[in-house]
C-alpha cells in the first residue's frame, strides 16, 4: 500500500503504551503503525521525539466577529498550530453577537470562512435570554453548551453573553438533558464575588493579592456543588470549567463516585503561575477563577496526577492591550496561553513530575475528544484522523513576545524558560507547523459538528 506521510522511528504515544514505532498516514487518516513501515510519498523523520496526538484545547475564545481586534480565527489558529493544537473547542463567548441561537451560529461560520488552520468544534450558550430557543443550536450542530453562574457580559451591548440565575440554569439544563448533551459551567458565586471585589475597590485594595482575595475558594466550591446538585434534579451530565482548587476538584470527585455523569478541566496556568508570580507579572495574568498560593497550585498537582482531573484546556482569552492597563481590580481578566499548552506542561508534568506519558495524551488530547464526542479526534490509532505532535524534549527556550502568533504577542510566559519544544503539528495529514520554516499558509481547517461526524 501507498502511503502519503510515514512518521518514522518516533516515541509514538499510543492508547496504553508509547513504543518507538512508525505512522502511516493517507488521505488524512492514520492507516498503519508498525515497525518499518515504507511507500510513503514522504517521509518525517521523528528520532528523539515524542510522537503525541495533536493537543484538543476544550476551552478557548476566539472573538471573531465583533471583537476581532482581540483575536480572529486566524491568529488563534495559527498560535494553536504552534503549539501543537490541532482542534479547538470555542466558547460562545467573547464574540458579538455570542453564540446562542441559529443566527448568531451562522455569523460565527461565515467570519471563520478561509481562515481556519486547525479544526474546530462549536459550544453553544445558555444565557438569561435564550432558554426558548436551545434547540437551535442542538440543530446547528454545537458539542456541548456553555453558561456562567458568576457574572459575566457588558450589559451595555444587548447581544453579548449573560449569566443565568438558578431558575435558568435549570430551566436550561433541563432542556439539554433531553438533547444527550451536557452543560459546562463557569462555577463562581456571583453574589459573593461581586461584593468582595466591590468592597476592595471601595477601600483602595487593588493589588494581585487582593484580587484573589476577592475571588476566594469556598465561592468556587460553593457554586460547583450547587449547579452539580442542580444538574442531578435535571438529570443533565455536567462538567466544570478551568477549577482553580483541589477542594473544588473535590466535589466533582464526589459526584462522580456518586454516579452522577460529571467531569471537570483545569488550566495550564493555575500549574504554573502562584499568586506571588502573578503579582510580579501583573494584568497579564489576571483570570478568574483567580491564580492561587503555593500550597493550592501543590495539592492541585496531586489531584491532576491522581487522574481526578479530566482534561486540561487553555481558556485562551486575549483582549486589546489597553484593555489590560490599569490596576488589577479594573483590568480585563483573561490570558494568552493556547501557544504553550502542550510544551509547558510536557516539561512541568513529565520532565519535571513523572507523570506517564500515556496519561499526558489522555489529558490533552484523549479524554477531551471522547467527552465532546470527536470520534476522529484525541488518539493515534488506525482510523483517526492523522492529528499528530512531535516534541522535541529537554531542548531548553525562552519564549519572547516575538515568539508569539497571536494578534496581540502578549502572554505571562513571556520570558518563560521551557524545556520542551513542539517541532512539528500535523493536522489531518497536513504540516500545519514546523520549527524549521514555522506556521504554514494554509486554510484547509473544519469545523466539526455533532450530527455530521
Amino acid at each position: 500500500m501507498s502511503y502519503d506521510i510515514i512518521i518514522k522511528n518516533g516515541k509514538v504515544v499510543l492508547e496504553n503504551e508509547a513504543v518507538v514505532t512508525d505512522i502511516a498516514i493517507k488521505d488524512g487518516k492514520i492507516v498503519a503503525i508498525g515497525q518499518n513501515l515504507t511507500g510513503a510519498k514522504n517521509e518525517i523523520d521523528a528520532t528523539g521525539h515524542v510522537v503525541v496526538p495533536g493537543m484538543v484545547d476544550p476551552h478557548m475564545h476566539i472573538s471573531e466577529p465583533g471583537r476581532t481586534e482581540w483575536e480572529g480565527y486566524k491568529t488563534a489558529g495559527r498560535a494553536a498550530a504552534k503549539g501543537g493544537v490541532t482542534t479547538l473547542i470555542e466558547m460562545p463567548l467573547n464574540q458579538l453577537p455570542a453564540t446562542v441561537d441559529k443566527e448568531s451560529l451562522a455569523v460565527k461560520f461565515d467570519a471563520a470562512k478561509n481562515k481556519l488552520t486547525v479544526d474546530i468544534a462549536i459550544i453553544g450558550g445558555l444565557v438569561n435570554y435564550n432558554v426558548d430557543r436551545l434547540n437551535e443550536l442542538e440543530e446547528g450542530g454545537v458539542v456541548a453548551y456553555k453558561c456562567f453562574v458568576a457574572t459575566c457580559g457588558d450589559r451595555s451591548i444587548s447581544n453579548d453573553f449573560r449569566d443565568v440565575n438558578d431558575y435558568e440554569f435549570f430551566k436550561g439544563v433541563s432542556q439539554i438533558a433531553k438533547f444527550n448533551s451536557f452543560i459546562a459551567v463557569h462555577a463562581e458565586n456571583a453574589l459573593i464575588c461581586d461584593g468582595l471585589g466591590a468592597e476592595a475597590v471601595n477601600e483602595g485594595r487593588v493589588t494581585a493579592h487582593d484580587y484573589v482575595a476577592s475571588r476566594p475558594v469556598f465561592t468556587e466550591v460553593e457554586a460547583i456543588r450547587r449547579v452539580l446538585y442542580l444538574a442531578k434534579q435535571a438529570n443533565c451530565s455536567i462538567h466544570i470549567c478551568h477549577v482553580s482548587s483541589p477542594e473544588g476538584v473535590a466535589e466533582v470527585t464526589r459526584a462522580r463516585q456518586a454516579g452522577q455523569d460529571a467531569t471537570c478541566e483545569s488550566c495550564p496556568h493555575y500549574f504554573t503561575i502562584t499568586t506571588n508570580q502573578f503579582a510580579q507579572i501583573g494584568t497579564l495574568a489576571k483570570c478568574s477563577p483567580p491564580l492561587r498560593d503555593e500550597d493550592n497550585q501543590e495539592r492541585l498537582w496531586e489531584k491532576l496526577l491522581n487522574g481526578e482531573i479530566d482534561f486540561l484546556g487553555s481558556d485562551h482569552s486575549p483582549c486589546i492591550p489597553s484593555m489590560k492597563d490599569g490596576n488589577i481590580m479594573q483590568a480585563w481578566g483573561g490570558i494568552a496561553g493556547i501557544q504553550n499548552c502542550m510544551d509547558m506542561m510536557f516539561d512541568e508534568a513529565v520532565q519535571k513530575r513523572g507523570m506517564p506519558l500515556e496519561q499526558f495524551a489522555k489529558i490533552m488530547a484523549t479524554n477531551a475528544a471522547d467527552r465532546f464526542g470527536l470520534k476522529h479526534k484525541g488518539r493515534i490509532a488506525i482510523g483517526k484522523d492523522a492529528d499528530i505532535v512531535l516534541i522535541k524534549p529537554n531542548s531548553s527556550y525562552v519564549l519572547k513576545n516575538e515568539d508569539l502568533e497571536y494578534r496581540h504577542k502578549v502572554s505571562p510566559y513571556v520570558n518563560r524558560t521551557i524545556n520542551a519544544q513542539i517541532a512539528k503539528t500535523v493536522r489531518r495529514g497536513e504540516v500545519v507547523y514546523d520549527i524549521a520554516t514555522g506556521v504554514a499558509e494554509t486554510s484547509n481547517g473544519q469545523f466539526i459538528l455533532k450530527h455530521s461526524q
